[in-house]
């Protein structure tokens, strides 16, 4: 599989989700400099002018750990556009990528050439996340660099597929940069999903739980308290299905047992009931079960990497050996 230089060199092969509301540069700055790829929605960053502040903080941060660490640089960084029609910022913010020479670009909600190619001018890779076979091969048939699977147990607006069969569906026809996300929590997960196929983790719902994220204290405390049966899959909220966290659900009052399919043709839900997705009901993954306390992120990290390692280490000890092939 060739990866992009930009990609291929990481510390770590995770990308932070970028977390709506809740990733700012504080969150992003801590990702890249224990070596994982940090992101954030450009959306987050209100007032839009707020976002030349916040790149500039960002590269500028990065660029100093560098020069004081030349043997452990910090990893790139993301934004994430959301590049539906809908998005009426996305030419200012856009341009705000191209001044900074935003890295990695993560786009969302609808794959567009015009935006892959204003990256690809300013020497970005773009990454568009998907929950299906079919929107991954729209996506690099319109000038993607990479694909992020969305697949089953995903926080947030996820999809219904099973991990290993989505990355199994895309790795037979696509083999650039795959990022797999969907229940990924702790470090031997990350080696599975590599062990799938996929080149990266991208995991969001246990870097809420850090305390550089953007979130309420109770939407971290109800992280740590909670596993995977405690996640609801539902399109009531924002007429999308997605993942959130069932206590948060009984919280602002309703059953989580007896809720509604939402009916695009009605009265928008938040709008009747006052009741908002991410500000009252808090999306998250089904990987949360090794997530029990909230951390700094860079804590959270190295956990993740001792994780890994003595999963590789215990994975080399047990496979057995390979016997040859009689004549």
């Amino acid at each position: 599989m060739r990866l992009p230089p930009i990609l291929s060199h990481l510390p770590l092969p995770i990308i932070g989700s970028p977390l709506f509301i809740i990733s700012t540069p504080r969150l992003v700055i801590a990702q890249c400099k224990a070596g994982v790829v940090g992101s954030m929605p450009a959306l987050n960053a209100r007032p839009a002018s707020l976002l030349d502040e916040w790149l500039a903080e960002i590269t500028e941060e990065l660029a100093a750990h560098n020069r004081a660490n030349p043997n452990r640089p910090a990893a790139p960084f993301a934004i994430n556009q959301i590049v539906h029609r809908s998005n009426e910022r996305l030419e200012h913010d856009m341009a705000m990528c191209e001044k900074y020479k935003v890295p990695i670009i993560i786009t969302s909600l609808g794959a567009r050439e015009d935006v892959n190619q204003a990256v690809h001018r300013w020497g970005g890779v773009v990454m568009h996340d998907v929950i299906s076979n079919h929107f991954a091969r729209k996506a690099i048939d319109k000038g993607a660099d990479g694909i992020i699977a969305v697949a089953a147990g995903a926080g947030g607006h996820a999809g219904t597929t099973s991990p290993m069969a989505l990355v199994q569906d895309i790795r037979a026809w696509f083999d650039g940069p795959l990022a797999l996300s969907g229940a990924i929590g702790s470090g031997r997960a990350v080696l599975a999903a590599q062990a799938m196929g996929a080149d990266f983790a991208y995991i969001g719902s246990g870097f809420i739980a850090t305390e550089e994220a953007r979130a309420e204290e109770g939407y971290k405390q109800m992280i740590t308290q909670s596993d995977s049966a405690d996640i609801l899959y539902s399109n009531l909220f924002t007429g999308v299905h997605g993942n959130y966290l069932r206590p948060s659900v009984v919280a602002a009052g309703l059953d989580p047992d007896n809720l509604p399919v939402s009916d695009a043709s009605k009265m928008n839900f938040s709008e009747s009931t006052g009741v908002k997705a991410w500000k009252h009901i808090w999306g998250c993954g089904q990987g949360i079960g090794p997530v029990k306390e909230v951390l700094p992120a860079g804590v959270w990290i190295d956990r993740l990497v001792e994780e890994y390692h003595d999963a590789l280490a215990q994975l080399q000890r047990s496979a057995p050996a390979r016997q040859p092939v009689a004549a």
